[in-house]
Order: C-alpha cells, then sequence, then structure tokens
C-alpha cells in the first residue's frame, strides 16, 4: 500500500518507433522520449530504453533512483500479447508498483477520456475498442499475417492483389492498377515486392488508394469501401451504440469518415487527448487503487 500524500505517478507509452515516459506529481511533470519498446520484437531492447528513461527521469526531477521506482507506473507497451509476457517484463524492471498492458487501453483512454465510446485505430497496423461502463473491449492488433483488417498495410496489399486480379482478366483496370503496375512493371515483380516486403512498405501502396479514391477511382473507393464496412462490422460486434463518440485515429484511420455508414459519420468526434495522456490517467487510476 502506498502512503497517500504520495502523489507522483510514472506513465510509459512505448511503441515500435519511441517509447515516451513520464513522471507527474505536485513537484511537477518530467518527460523524456526513447526509441523502440515493443516487447515482442526486442525484449531486451525494450528493457534497456524503459530503463535508461527511467534514469533520465532520475536525473531530470532530482528523484533519487530508488525513491522513482516506487511511484506507481502503468506502462502501455507494443507486443504485450499476454500475461506471460507481461510478468516477463515487470520482473526484468525495477519498478515496484507496475501495471502493464498493450498500448491499446491507453490509446482508447487518450482519445475518449472518461466518456463512452470507441476508437477505430488505423496506421500501419489495427485495432478496435470499445470504452463503456468503466469497462474496455479490446479487438485486433494481431499484425498483417492474421489481421489488421483495415489498416494502411492490409488496403496496400489488397490494391496489390487487386492488380494482379486485373492481369488475370478478372477485373477492370483504372488509374489506381495502372499506377500499381507502372511504380512495379509487372506481376512478377509485385509477386516478388511481397514475399518480402514489411507491413510498411505494403502501406505505402494504401497512399495510392486514398489519393484514387478521393478522385472516383472504382477500385479504389470498392477498397475504402471494404476497409469501411470492416470497421463498422467490427464495431457493431464490440457492442457500440448510437450516441456513443468514436474516435478515427491513426495515419489512415480520419480517411475513412466519408466512406462508414451515416451512422457512425454522426458519432465522429476529435479525439480529446493522446495515448501518453491516456497512460497517465491510468496511472492515476492505479494509484487510487493501491492507496485505497
Amino acid at each position: 500500500m502506498l502512503n497517500a500524500k504520495n502523489d507522483s505517478i510514472l506513465a510509459v507509452d512505448g511503441g515500435g518507433t519511441r517509447c515516451r515516459l513520464v513522471l507527474s506529481g505536485t513537484a511537477g511533470q518530467w518527460s523524456v522520449e526513447m526509441g523502440s519498446a515493443n516487447v515482442t520484437s526486442d525484449f531486451d531492447g525494450a528493457v534497456h530504453q524503459i530503463t535508461e528513461g527511467l534514469a533520465a527521469l532520475s536525473s531530470q526531477s532530482g528523484l533519487a533512483p530508488e525513491a522513482l521506482y516506487q511511484v506507481p507506473a502503468y506502462l502501455g507497451l507494443a507486443g504485450v500479447t499476454g500475461s506471460a509476457i507481461a510478468t516477463r517484463l515487470e520482473q526484468a524492471l525495477p519498478l515496484t508498483h507496475t501495471r502493464i498492458a498493450d498500448d491499446r487501453p491507453i490509446a482508447l483512454r487518450g482519445a475518449l477520456g472518461d466518456r463512452d465510446g470507441a476508437i477505430a485505430h488505423c496506421g500501419t497496423g489495427s485495432f478496435f475498442a470499445l470504452q463503456s461502463g468503466g469497462q474496455m473491449r479490446l479487438a485486433g492488433g494481431w499484425g498483417l499475417i492474421l489481421g489488421d483488417e483495415a489498416s494502411a498495410a492490409w488496403v496496400g496489399r489488397l490494391a496489390l492483389t487487386r492488380a494482379l486480379a486485373v492481369v488475370d482478366g478478372l477485373g477492370q483496370t483504372t488509374p489506381l492498377i495502372e499506377e500499381i503496375m507502372a511504380t512495379r512493371g509487372d506481376s512478377a515483380a509485385i509477386v516478388e515486392f511481397a514475399a518480402s516486403a514489411k507491413p510498411a512498405e505494403f502501406g505505402h501502396y494504401a497512399k495510392l488508394v486514398s489519393r484514387h479514391a478521393a478522385e472516383g477511382d472504382r477500385q479504389a473507393v470498392s477498397l475504402m469501401t471494404a476497409a469501411a464496412d470492416h470497421i463498422a462490422a467490427s464495431l457493431a460486434d464490440l457492442g457500440f451504440l448510437p450516441g456513443q463518440a468514436l474516435c478515427l485515429t491513426g495515419g489512415i484511420g480520419p480517411v475513412y469518415a466519408p466512406y462508414l455508414p451515416k451512422t457512425l459519420q454522426a458519432a465522429l468526434v476529435t479525439p480529446v487527448g493522446t495515448p501518453l495522456e491516456g497512460a497517465l490517467a491510468l496511472a492515476e487510476e492505479f494509484r487510487e487503487e493501491l492507496v485505497a
């Protein structure tokens, strides 16, 4: 149990590109930004980034490392796929009071605050999340091989599939298809590219899709509509209700707005905060549990 007079909290937002740590309390707020912290793709590297970040926060704030390690911490990290890896991370870090989850809850809380509603996060990858009555429901985020529907990588990969279908005489060529073929050269080059392409490389083609869709390209509009339909179906499965708020986040997420059903378009709101702010809010809730 914590001393109720100690109001400090520690929040960590770790992703595949960067890891941000914030120490906040009545004495002030300090933050640092480190490198990648995906605990599945590079567990030891993530531990190193977080540990180095803690050292930097200690130096900035003047709080001794031993005192900093006692601060309640909420960590939202890419690659936390279950309790086993969360426990392993907890044991690897010097922190005493930790709550560790993947990066979806902090994105949901950051976007919506304490309002009921949902987010459809569609960047290079994708996930869907609902917040209602103080409870969260999460879906997706499993990567392009097993999911990531409506993500930029998913749309880009499907665009290449459509291009191959046109080569086979099974679809209509459009300016989108023509640009893809001009970029890659021929079907053999598409297959060779796809064999080793990373999600971000597939995601590059989503930019072509969204641009051509805005110009009325039939193939591009079909792809954007397929993604929007998946978003609508996923939100319905999570239990999203009329009157709740909906945020589209991620690089391609907001681009889907005009392709969504009218009921979902009417529910769209601007995110109220960032995932890091969501981590701070969840860290404060965790602190309150500990002092109760």
